[in-house]
């Protein structure tokens, strides 16, 4: 199976095609492609140190040991390599890249996959996901490599070492000295909370709990250990993996949750009566906080999958919304030009302003755990009070199995074609193809469906004012889907 290095780095399943042999030839093109001269220099501090390289890794099964490879690679070509002394959240290591003038960092996790992935992710200079052009860059290096039969330089571990081309470091205390610039502490302290922290046995376990030491806060923390196999669940921060964390708050060990996925730049929560709280509300209680309390302006940044409700509240405050395709990286594009507030995607992934431009799990809960004490009110009657003025807002994704491959074109020019008038009794008003086809009803609810690009599935998301305009939305999805094979 051909390694593809794609713009989310590369992902694959452990002892298949995820071996050491195939790190080593990525390590090698990644150490190649970051050297080259397209890895670019208009945007690069000149504090940069282009010899130097940030690794760190997860809790997956043997992700000490791949990082341990990357870094004898980078070493073996004459990049002096900090490497994390322990597995720590993706954020931690992006700010690391930033904080300490490297030119690239590597995060060795498969993020929120199954337990039988791991992966590979590319940092660039300013702490966030390298860019679309640096990863091909990468894939023509693996391509070019290996139609040389050019392997990997790797340098012994322990020479390296000696040599001081590796060493090791502890990327916490630094990033926690950059969390208490974003977040109020103080707030936190007038008013502490009790909360439960669920890691899913990630690499975010222990960070929100050290942190909010001191603040009087009472903070448990479930699924902290280490359990590679992540207790036999997908590390991801949705409704049907937090079961835990819902029997945890309704056991009364804290008045709420937050949870974060397996290397921790995703974030999900849960309020005192057991209810997820997803990313859309955590956002939209984010954006409202940081515009009501904080007093700030400027453009807030979503994908074309995320809540209505971040239009409504920019609207009230008179405030621009970029939408952008499904992804992170492209928030991060709008983060890396402009002063923007805030921005995030349906998955989890959210930053704000004064932070690198990745989605950090870890700022997220801290910054709910902010609001929830200025507010004096419960997690539960702040999303009631969100959904009252800004909702309602119901929302579902399904995605739908083809039977056959449709070109991600073909099926894009076919949901153009026979645009509906109506759906579920509203009129489609708008129209937009930002990453697949979004239908937009007069009401503000709307459709999305984005047909994969690599396998035969129509991806649907629903926004609705009701839940069975969410049905309504979510049936006509499975009409095209059916009408398409």
């Amino acid at each position: 199976m051909p390694i593809h290095f794609g713009t989310d780095g590369w992902r694959a399943v452990i002892s298949d095609t995820f071996t050491f042999h195939n790190l080593r030839l990525v390590a090698q093109a990644i150490a190649d492609a970051v050297r080259s001269d397209a890895w670019g220099n208009g945007w690069v501090n000149t504090t940069v140190n282009s010899q130097k390289m940030i690794v760190g890794f997860d809790t997956r099964f043997l992700s000490d040991r791949y990082a341990t490879e990357v870094a004898r690679v980078l070493a073996g070509n004459g990049y002096s390599v900090l490497l994390a002394q322990s597995d720590a959240p993706t954020p931690a290591i992006s700010y690391a890249v930033r904080h300490r003038g490297a030119i690239g960092g590597v995060m060795i996790t498969a993020s929120h996959n199954a337990p039988r992935y791991n992966g590979v992710k590319l940092k660039a200079p300013y702490g966030g996901s390298a860019t679309q052009e640096q990863c091909r860059r990468v894939e023509v290096y693996l391509n070019d490599n290996e139609e040389r039969g050019r392997g990997p330089n790797l340098m012994d571990y322990d020479q390296a070492k000696a040599m001081g081309l590796i060493q090791r470091f502890n990327p916490i205390p630094e990033y926690y000295d950059h969390l208490r610039k974003l977040i109020n502490f103080d707030v936190i302290a007038d008013n502490p909370q009790r909360v439960v922290v669920d890691s899913m046995y990630g690499s975010g376990r222990g960070v929100i709990k050290g942190i909010l030491q001191g603040t009087g806060c009472e903070v448990q923390e479930i699924r902290g250990e280490m359990n590679p196999g992540f207790g036999g669940v997908h590390p991801e921060p949705i409704a049907k993996y937090l079961g835990a964390l819902a029997g945890a708050v309704s056991t009364h060990m804290g008045n709420f949750g937050l949870a974060t996925d397996g290397d921790a730049d995703r974030t999900g929560a849960m309020d005192e009566r057991g209810g997820f709280v997803d990313p859309h509300k955590i956002m939209a209680l984010a954006l409202k906080y940081l515009v009501d309390v904080r007093g700030w302006r400027g453009p807030v940044v979503r994908t074309v999958s995320t809540t209505r409700m971040i239009d409504r509240i920019a609207n009230q405050y008179g405030v621009d919304v970029y939408e952008t395709p499904v992804g992170f990286n492209h928030i991060a594009e709008y983060m890396l030009r402009e002063e923007f507030l805030i921005g995030g995607e349906e998955s989890g992934g959210i930053s704000f302003r004064g932070h690198i431009p990745e989605g950090d799990g870890i700022l997220m809960g801290l910054l709910l755990v902010e609001v929830v004490s200025n507010s004096g009110a419960t997690l539960y009657e702040l999303v009631e009070d969100l959904l009252k003025q800004y909702g309602p807002a119901h929302y579902q994704r399904k995605d739908l199995r083809l039977n056959s491959p449709v070109a991600k074109s073909r099926m894009t020019q076919l949901l153009l074609e026979n645009t509906p008038d109506s759906i579920g009794g509203e009129t489609v008003k708008e129209v937009t193809t930002i990453d697949g086809v979004k239908y937009i009803m007069a009401d503000d609810s709307w459709l999305l469906i984005r047909p994969s690009g690599t396998e035969p599935v129509l991806r649907v998301y629903a926004e609705g004012r009701s839940a069975e305009m969410v049905q309504a939305l979510l049936s006509y999805g499975e009409q095209v889907a059916a009408r398409a094979t």
